[in-house]
């Protein structure tokens, strides 16, 4: 007697669906554990990674890719036509990021008109920009609202005023801080405000930086309470701690 696997298979798909050899895509994790899943560009083949677009516009309406290069946003903008009416393509070059949205589904309909919460984000330095770039787009996927304050670092301390005053201001649910070198940044602006802050280090700095382990390691000491700590340049793990606040808030 042959076995009817259908059900097995049902169940499968209703968790993952496969794209070929390559990849599972997750498509019940928003729904799940309040965050979606992204594709991490680096490292894959540029073929693989617009399958794994196509199977999150199916699944979804909506996909962002990190991590992106210049040949892999030519062959997206190609792949999906930049000008067509079907899709909005979003490319942040600095951040190395892509948001491409079917505007025939639904969700990216909501997705793009109602924002669920507002976060600042704030770099020490001009260096530290792709890293919080990364954040913005990530956090705009999101439906975050989102504000940036860019080179305000220790290094002349007084520019920090006026950004912290608008931050107070906005109500924003939390704070990215993006920096390198020494990693003193969050520090600082967790003993001025009530606000959650997400401290980000970066591999900016020279060579006792050790590509971003000594910021880490200072900022994993932070002497201001209040302060969570996501690994080195990760933008995106940021912006996803920072979108979970706003969810529970």
């Amino acid at each position: 007697m042959r076995e009817n696997k259908q059900p097995e298979k049902d169940i499968k798909d209703f968790f993952y669906t496969k794209i070929e050899e390559i990849a599972k895509i997750d498509h019940c994790r928003l729904e799940r554990a309040g965050k979606p899943e992204a594709v991490f560009a680096e490292f894959k083949e540029p073929k693989d990674v617009i399958k794994i677009c196509r199977g999150y516009l199916e699944s979804s309406g909506e996909v962002l890719i990190t991590r992106t290069s210049p040949e892999l946003v030519k062959i997206v903008k190609k792949e999906f036509d930049f000008n067509s009416p079907e899709f909005d393509i979003i490319v942040n070059d600095k951040g190395r990021t892509i948001i491409l949205r079917d505007k025939n589904k639904k969700t990216t309909e909501e997705a793009t008109t109602k924002k669920k919460g507002k976060v600042a984000i704030i770099t020490a330095g001009t260096s530290d920009i792709p890293v919080a770039e990364e954040a913005a787009s990530t956090a705009e996927f999101l439906n975050l609202k989102v504000i940036k304050f860019y080179d305000i670092g220790v290094a002349g301390l007084h520019r920090i005023v006026e950004p912290i005053k608008e931050v107070c201001k906005e109500g924003v649910d939390a704070i990215i801080s993006v920096a390198g070198m020494e990693g003193a940044l969050p520090s600082v602006i967790a003993g001025l405000v009530d606000i959650p802050v997400i401290a980000v280090p970066t591999s900016v700095g020279y060579g006792t930086n050790l590509g971003g382990l000594t910021t880490l390691f200072a900022m994993l000491q932070s002497c201001s309470s209040g302060v969570a700590v996501v690994n080195i340049d990760n933008g995106f793990g940021a912006a996803v701690f920072a979108s979970l606040i706003v969810k529970n808030k």
